[in-house]
């Protein structure tokens, strides 16, 4: 490649595997304004216990490479159509698969390789829900999607079943235009949250996030009006996507065979979970991307589930 050419490495990074990639500027503005609306979340208290989001990095990408000028994002569809059992414990579609870290990065070094060996002088820093960066802003910055009233990024492709990484670097590459929002009057994502999470459209407060206790609350117990409001759910929710007209209309079984369906995350059902040793935990769960939620956490989540069934003596 003679020119900085964003159409061969947007080329190169659908040849490596991800669907969707797209370049964006390290615009001054768009970072000040980004920082602007991170501290406000965070002076409300809406990270609740996940204290990586105050990391200062998170505010600017040049605070992890001081050169930056440019961010390749990229996406990868992870659908998988719902053919769980009435009866089974609810896990969320990313997890349903092999731990989308690993399949993610692997896709990002290769594209990182491709790009070093073209530009040996130049730097290059790449992460998969890993590293202090706003994923989903500078996605949009890219012009692979919108950040919807729920906080996920909605592409037009794909829903917003998708995981997303990126490549900061300080090569100077053309970007593609800013998605613009579609979201329009629609607020079933509001609605639908059985813990009124989505506290404004476009703002999600994690205190009230079942995905966020499932998966992040370490206590020995929930807060009531977490547990009373499960509704199955033990790792993570998708709810708020579930009822996503774009999600309804758009959303596409992945090709990638590492997101196949593993039928032992499927099938569990409440009562298994409920009583699950730890070696059995690890059998279940080994390979996925569910490492955060320790054993005690699935049982106690699996209890509330069972309590609000009705089953009073566990």
């Amino acid at each position: 490649m003679d020119s900085l050419d964003p159409t061969e490495i947007k080329k190169q990074a659908k040849e490596i595997g991800f669907h969707l990639a797209g370049i964006a500027a390290i615009d001054p503005q768009l970072v000040q304004r980004t920082a602007d609306r991170l501290d406000h979340w965070l002076s409300q208290g809406y990270h609740a216990e996940m204290q990586w989001m105050t990391n200062p990095r998170r505010r600017d990408p040049r605070e992890i490479l001081p050169t930056a000028k440019s961010i390749i994002a990229v996406a990868l569809n992870y659908y998988q159509p719902d053919v769980r059992p009435a009866e089974a414990a609810k896990i969320s579609r990313y997890a349903w698969g092999k731990d989308y870290h690993k399949v993610c990065t692997k896709k990002l070094k290769a594209l990182h390789q491709w790009l070093q060996a073209i530009y040996p002088h130049n730097y290059f820093r790449y992460y998969t829900d890993t590293g202090p960066i706003g994923d989903k802003v500078w996605a949009e910055a890219a012009g692979l999607g919108w950040i919807g009233k729920n906080g996920n990024l909605i592409t037009r492709e794909y829903g917003s079943w998708v995981f997303l990484g990126e490549i900061i670097t300080d090569l100077e590459i053309a970007p593609d235009r800013p998605h613009q929002a579609h979201c329009g009057t629609c607020t079933r994502c509001l609605t639908a949250c059985p813990t009124q999470a989505i506290v404004l459209p476009f703002v999600v407060d994690a205190g009230r996030c079942i995905a966020y206790h499932t998966i992040e609350n370490r206590a020995e117990e929930l807060p009531q009006s977490i547990g009373q409001n499960l509704q199955g759910w033990v790792a993570g929710c998708d709810i708020c996507q579930d009822v996503c007209p774009w999600n309804q209309r758009f959303a596409k079984v992945t090709d990638v065979e590492e997101f196949a369906v593993d039928p032992r995350r499927i099938n569990i059902s409440l009562t298994e979970l409920a009583s699950m040793t730890d070696e059995e935990y690890q059998q279940c769960f080994q390979g996925s991307a569910l490492k955060r939620i320790k054993p005690h956490m699935f049982r106690r989540n699996a209890q509330n589930n069972l309590i609000n069934l009705g089953f009073q003596n566990l």
